[in-house]
């Protein structure tokens, strides 16, 4: 259910096909090993007995071979397993590498909750054969909370990390003085800090709308605590577990919805550093006044 260092195992099919891409059967019977193999075979026999012959035999059933094999359904069956374990392998590094960046406090909470869930499965686990089916279930809900739980944790502190080295009070002295000398300057110097101004606002903008994201991602971990801790408290009791799978169906929407918030957040990181760029025309080379531009646009990349 859980690895060593906390990460929760899911099931990553559904992120197979995103991850890894389409499955190319041709490719994939082209280099499986036992084919790779007589093709050294055949080569190294052909050097050994200085003939061209058994090159020529082996092109030939080569194409055979790859005509017949890619449409195989137990082949494919074989490659789409290949590639079920690669995106496993891959999605659980993802986690465990998620987990590892995480503050040692985080990481706490964190491995916390996954005591809760294991305490929870446990309890529910002696209950009869005909519950198993929605116990699984649960367990199910329990694993994508937890990997919920733990992205919230990471972009919660990708939001730390940036309010921490941003002082919106330099940038609104900074975005004062260019305001208060617009009106003083050349037209060419006018119109660039005229973009400076407007990057300067939605740098604060920006500020604003993360400050306020990581509230809401701070109390969604601690809903999704508060609810886990609620439920393990009943199966001790063991109340219905039907009632039990309500909550957790309810807490995923809710954690879906926050997870939506934290992905606009993840496309503002994305934009901004590029519009910023993008948006401030340089001051040509021939303006006396040039050096003051150039100034500019260091300050912006800065």
């Amino acid at each position: 259910m859980f690895d060593e260092s906390g990460a929760s195992r899911r099931n990553p099919e559904a992120e197979q096909g995103s991850e890894l891409g389409p499955v190319d059967f041709l490719k994939a019977a082209f280099q499986w090993q036992y084919n790779l193999i007589a093709l050294a075979g055949t080569a190294a026999f052909a050097v050994v007995s200085a003939s061209a012959l058994p090159l020529i035999l082996a092109s030939g059933l080569e194409l055979i071979y790859l005509s017949l094999i890619p449409h195989n359904k137990r082949f494919q069956r074989l490659v789409r397993s290949w590639r079920f374990a690669e995106g496993k392998k891959a999605h659980e590094l993802k986690i465990a590498q998620m987990w590892q960046q995480l503050p040692p406090d985080s990481r706490s909470h964190y491995d916390q909750l996954v005591n809760v869930c294991k305490a929870v499965t446990a309890n529910y686990g002696s209950l009869s054969s005909p519950s198993q089916m929605l116990v699984s279930q649960m367990r199910d809900k329990l694993l994508g909370i937890l990997e919920a739980y733990l992205r919230l944790l990471y972009a919660s502190q990708q939001h730390v990390d940036y309010l921490r080295t941003t002082n919106p009070d330099v940038i609104r002295h900074e975005l004062s003085q260019l305001q208060q000398k617009l009106t003083s300057e050349s037209q060419k110097v006018r119109e660039i800090n005229q973009q400076r101004v407007e990057i300067l606002n939605k740098r604060l903008e920006k500020f604003d709308k993360i400050r306020e994201n990581r509230q809401v991602i701070d109390a969604q971990c601690a809903a999704i605590e508060d609810v886990l801790q609620l439920i393990r408290d009943q199966s001790v009791s063991m109340r219905d577990p039907q009632r039990v799978s309500g909550q957790l169906e309810s807490l995923v929407q809710n954690v879906e919805q926050t997870e939506e918030t934290v992905k606009q957040v993840e496309d503002i990181f994305a934009t901004t550093a590029q519009s910023e760029t993008d948006t401030l025309t340089p001051l040509p080379t021939a303006v006396g006044s040039s050096d003051a531009g150039s100034r500019a646009a260091q300050r912006v990349r800065n």
